[in-house]
């Protein structure tokens, strides 16, 4: 631009000056009522990686669960309170104890009987995990924990070198997880070059910090663990209101049969009846039916004007769809089939259910036992290449039992001698019976190593 008088100066803008100011006006009108910067933080960067916002001074309560809505006491009573909800946990702790189990090598082409001693002494360990049970009554106590309190806690009892001697369960609802900095379970760490175990749990008895446990003295074991929370969420809490609803009804159904079998009903009185003499005879109509329950049954003559007015307020409901959806949220919730407590359903629907109870409920259940021991093997025994394994042919039914082995023997999945085990039966001397073989027009033919 040029200059049109004294005193004044002209310029000239380019275009990439034009830019730069739209640009910035541009910038400046997008931040109107804009997010603005974030607060600065205000701890130290050394907390980056806290698990979950633990209340400060976490680790001085005195009471396992005590900051948690539901006590432990609470979900036990429940689940002894509730007889479906203890039918349901018994009946799938029966079909997990019921599993036969073996020990086998992770490297499945290894020299058959390498490892035959290493197998042999972790068979003969888990055969009585504790040193007095069997493993299936082991087992039982071990899910009664998983299923009520989510809390399975083993402690670790060993020899005087220091060698695994038993794994002993011990009352979850008694030991209390203790966090570090970071809100997870303090790690083993070296001090002065020695590996040094911080104290992880501690057990409440009485009231009080009785004893202090690291990781190397118990294993601590929740099933369903939640990043906010140090303890599980078992099936039982799962359907903590239900089960609540549940034993409401059941009182109502057990006060019919001991408080009264009459209907709620209102039986009219002469008007000429004084409240007086009402309230009198309403105590003693109740005092005369309280206590002997056969009075019940037998007729009573009442005056007339009481007789001829009686007013039925609701028909007594011993059993309705309700107590099938009761039934229904229990069974879901432990992956049962509800096809005992529910009406009649077609053989199709029923063999459904029970499949996906099996692979849904069961499955879970037998895997997390599967990680737990292969641990204790990989940790106290020191061999990370055995594996613990549930034996195929677990089924009750002799036809379905006969068919699943039949098709894993024919394809070579499992050899002669391993579907006899399974069975129970002693294995067969013929070497043959150790070598998968798969079934031709021809016969067995073995397969190649």
């Amino acid at each position: 631009m040029a200059e049109r008088g004294a005193g004044m100066r002209s310029w000239s803008l380019t275009p990439y000056d034009i830019d730069v100011r739209f640009a910035s006006a541009s910038a400046q009108e997008a931040g109107w009522f804009g997010p603005l910067e974030p607060m600065r933080p205000a701890a130290p960067v050394e907390i980056a990686g806290r698990q979950w916002d633990f209340p400060a001074g976490y680790n001085l309560s005195s009471a396992p669960r005590g900051a948690e809505p539901v006590t432990f006491d609470v979900l036990r009573g429940l689940a002894d309170g509730y007889d479906l909800l203890r039918l349901v946990i018994e009946t799938r702790k029966d079909q997990a104890a019921r599993q036969s189990w073996t020990i086998v090598t992770r490297d499945r082409s290894a020299e058959a009987g390498a490892d035959a001693d290493r197998i042999g002494a972790a068979v003969r360990f888990f055969s009585r995990p504790d040193g007095a049970r069997c493993f299936s009554d082991w087992l039982r106590m071990l899910l009664e924990e998983v299923f009520v309190t989510d809390a399975a806690a083993l402690y670790m009892r060993r020899d005087r070198i220091g060698r695994l001697a038993a794994l002993t369960p011990i009352d979850g609802a008694t030991i209390k997880p203790v966090i570090d900095d970071f809100g997870r379970a303090p790690e083993p760490c070296f001090v002065d070059g020695e590996l040094v175990y911080p104290t992880a749990y501690q057990q409440i008895l009485k009231g009080v910090p009785a004893i202090d446990y690291t990781t190397r003295d118990l294993i601590y074991r929740p099933r369903n663990v939640r990043v906010n929370r140090v303890y599980g969420m078992s099936p039982v809490e799962q359907v903590i209101t239900t089960v609540n609803i549940a034993l409401r009804r059941q009182a109502y159904l057990m006060d019919y049969f001991t408080e009264g079998n009459i209907p709620d009903s209102l039986i009219g009185v002469p008007e000429s009846w004084t409240p007086d003499q009402i309230g009198a005879y309403q105590k003693y109509w109740d005092a005369y039916f309280d206590g002997e329950y056969g009075r019940r049954r037998r007729a009573k003559f009442v005056p007339g004007g009481v007789a001829k007015t009686f007013i039925q307020t609701k028909e007594p409901e011993l059993k309705s769809p309700f107590d099938e959806w009761l039934a229904r949220v229990v069974c879901f919730a432990f992956s049962i089939s509800p096809q005992a407590l529910i009406s009649t359903m077609n053989r199709a629907t029923a063999q459904t259910q029970k499949e996906l109870a099996a692979e849904e409920g069961l499955a879970p259940i037998l895997a997390w036992v599967k990680a737990l021991i292969d641990d204790v093997l990989a940790i106290e025994f020191d061999a990370p290449d055995l594996e613990f394994m549930w034996s195929a042919g677990h089924e009750t039914d002799p036809l379905t039992q006969e068919t699943i082995l039949s098709n894993f023997t024919s394809k070579g999945i499992l050899t002669i001698n391993e579907a006899r085990a399974a069975l129970g039966r002693p294995p067969l001397h013929e070497p043959s019976a150790d070598r998968p073989m798969t079934l031709t027009a021809s016969g067995y033919v073995p397969l190649p190593d």
